[in-house]
């Protein structure tokens, strides 16, 4: 530049214009660094998301959108944003929908080509796996938003996946807990017939045994297939569910593991003895709900509701959680860097709010968020967990799930 300016000033005939042209070129190069330091730093985030599943809930009125959790961390990218107006920053989000394994390896690949380092992913546990060991080449933070299979935590662990979403043993211990507060100590357990039923089982099991319960009975539910959902297969539940719990031993809750939704709606109301019922259905313990209104829970629905005119479910909860880690990430290092947003999201100074009451912090030994559970039943959110008077050397609320001496993960 400073050759070329040489070159024109030496033809040029009039020192004063030449003075006038020199300063015209200085000004326009001012502008023009002004302008770039200006422009906001783009951190491109990658979503991956399986389709609706084949077998939907058997209550209408819990049937996923189809923008079920995409619309969380699309009310996530907003809020990055109103934050990165006055940190230069700008955040993108990308989705893509894969329906197995290899699409979901293909997908990132095609993310990391184009130079994306964090993603967000909504996908079961097999999908999971391929997309993390795929992406830990290109140093890809993976954020699990989807799967609550204990097993991603524990043996199958990989050093470059986030847990947002609570494992299963997290929610069993969360219910246990509010069962022993209430003194409701023996448990009639339904269990469903297919994998993910069982696993959910095996996790109230192990709560049972660590909170003083005693399960008095525990029945498998065997699914038969046909319709669920028309009148012939309602009456046929419907009538089913008083004899198949007929004779159970005295109980104080029925606990049912159908996560696989043949037939959980069915249990309140239909069994033999009255009783309470959780776990999968009645009382549940999730990581959100759409009665939960504390700790300024009510203007976060209120602006989802006003965006996407739906309730916000679990699943977009925890994709919004899981870009706001993000977003909170540039906005503590003040940086759009991954591998600075990364060591610090990883970090031991890492927090992040969520309208839980506390903040939110990653357990170092299998990268779990540390989170407070609700326990809601479709219409109120009847209490929190950890419970009162549960207590833990150092966080409350690593008395839900596996805590460090526990674990198997070796990251």
């Amino acid at each position: 530049m400073r050759k070329l300016f040489a070159k024109l000033t030496r033809t040029w005939p009039d020192r004063f214009t030449a003075a006038r042209f020199a300063l015209a070129i200085g000004l326009v190069l001012a502008a023009a660094g002004a302008e770039a330091q200006n422009e906001p730093q783009k951190l491109v985030i990658g979503y991956l998301r399986a389709p609706l599943p084949a077998r939907m809930p058997i209550s209408l009125i819990e049937r996923p959108a189809d923008d079920n959790g995409l619309a969380g961390a699309q009310l996530a990218i907003e809020d990055n944003n109103t934050t990165g107006k006055f940190t230069k920053q700008e955040y993108l989000l990308q989705d893509t929908t894969v329906g197995n394994p290899q699409q979901a390896r293909d997908a990132l690949g095609k993310f990391a080509a184009e130079g994306i380092r964090f993603v967000v992913a909504d996908l079961p546990a097999d999908a999971l796996l391929a997309v993390a060991d795929a992406a830990a080449k290109d140093n890809i933070l993976v954020f699990n938003v989807g799967s609550t299979d204990d097993a991603l935590r524990q043996d199958q662990c990989r050093a470059n996946i986030i847990h947002v979403a609570p494992s299963r043993s997290m929610l069993a211990d969360a219910l246990a807990q509010y069962l022993a507060v209430k003194k409701w100590t023996r448990w009639f357990l339904i269990v469903g017939s297919h994998d993910a039923d069982k696993q959910y089982a095996e996790d109230i099991k192990r709560a049972a045994q660590r909170f003083g319960a005693q399960i008095v009975e525990e029945r498998e539910f065997k699914d038969t297939g046909g319709a669920r959902t028309t009148d012939s297969g309602l009456a046929q539940v419907e009538s089913q569910m008083a004899v198949f719990t007929q004779s159970a031993p005295e109980h104080h809750v029925v606990v049912v593991a159908d996560e696989s939704q043949v037939f959980g709606p069915y249990v309140p109301f239909h069994t033999w003895s009255p009783a309470p019922v959780a776990g999968t259905d009645g009382l549940r313990p999730t990581s959100w709900s759409p009665a939960h209104d504390q700790w300024g829970a009510v203007q976060l629905q209120d602006r989802f509701i006003a965006r996407f005119h739906r309730w916000m479910t679990e699943e977009d909860m925890q994709a919004w959680t899981a870009v706001r880690m993000i977003g909170e990430g540039g906005t503590r290092t003040n940086s759009t860097d991954p591998a600075k947003m990364q060591e610090f999201i990883k970090g031991p100074h890492f927090e992040v709010a969520a309208f839980k009451g506390q903040k939110l912090t990653l357990r170092a030994w299998d990268l779990q968020l540390r989170q407070p559970i609700l326990l809601a039943d479709g219409r109120m959110v009847a209490s929190v967990s950890p419970q009162p008077g549960f207590l833990h050397q150092n966080s409350t609320l690593d008395t839900l799930g596996f805590d460090e001496p526990e674990t198997k993960c070796r990251l």
